[in-house]
């Protein structure tokens, strides 16, 4: 996927979970952007970061904001930087371009003849629908994954019980004959190993684990990153 227009800035602060304080480059003047992550980011988000930010200034339509903060530099231990993709609804769109392009496997299906976006299942909606040449169906559920420590990612990076409930209903759509999905995609790539986030919220890591067993795949993807794209590159290992 690729961005329109991206601008550089300076993080300053995080007012709320919404709104971000950022000097953009060659201003004086603090500007108030739109965060497309809700998540705690705290580790990223640091004051003095270089940001990515989607311009709208000619497109607002109904927005109330120009910017929309979308990426940051992480610094490493090592004083390199680590290009992260923060936008929260980047996942599921890199993950319906490597769908139809066949660079995500999904074990268990052939290749793919209807990939379908939002569907509803039982008292849940999946983030996508698919079937393959042989008639099988399954249901993928995407989780955006931006917590990162030396080459180990991890999610949740805050509790989420709707993400729990989402693992228990990939365990239902299981075990009635479906094929079932719980997707990682992880928003920076030359990472070595995805876990559950015990730590934060041990009940989503039971969950996950008690979804493996009963027969739920548990993938994680990795993705290039430049300041205006995002690209599923390649499988991560994944530790339960």
């Amino acid at each position: 996927m690729k961005y329109e227009k991206i601008i550089m800035g300076q993080f300053i602060s995080r007012p709320n979970r919404f709104i971000a304080e950022v000097k953009l480059n060659q201003r004086e003047e603090i500007t108030r952007v739109h965060v497309k992550n809700t998540g705690r980011c705290r580790e990223l988000l640091q004051p003095g970061s270089t940001v990515y930010l989607e311009d709208f200034t000619c497109r607002m339509g109904t927005r109330k904001m120009a910017y929309s903060l979308i990426g940051v530099e992480k610094m490493l231990p090592d004083g390199q930087t680590l290009m992260v993709n923060m936008d929260s609804q980047a996942p599921n769109k890199v993950t319906a371009e490597a769908l139809a392009s066949g660079k995500i496997i999904l074990p268990g299906m052939g290749k793919l003849t209807e990939i379908r976006g939002e569907k509803t299942y039982g008292d849940s909606r999946f983030d996508f629908y698919v079937e393959d040449e042989d008639g099988r169906k399954g249901f993928i559920e995407v989780k955006g994954v931006t917590l990162e420590k030396d080459g180990l990612v991890r999610f949740p990076d805050a509790p989420t019980e709707r993400g729990v409930k989402h693992l228990h209903e990939l365990m239902k759509a299981r075990s009635e004959g479906y094929m079932a999905y719980a997707l990682f995609i992880v928003q920076m790539e030359g990472m070595r190993l995805f876990m559950p986030n015990d730590d934060t919220h041990p009940a989503f890591g039971d969950a996950l684990r008690e979804a493996s067993a009963a027969g739920v795949d548990v993938l994680a993807y990795q993705c290039h990153v430049t300041e205006d794209t995002l690209e599923v590159t390649e499988p991560v290992a994944v530790q339960l």
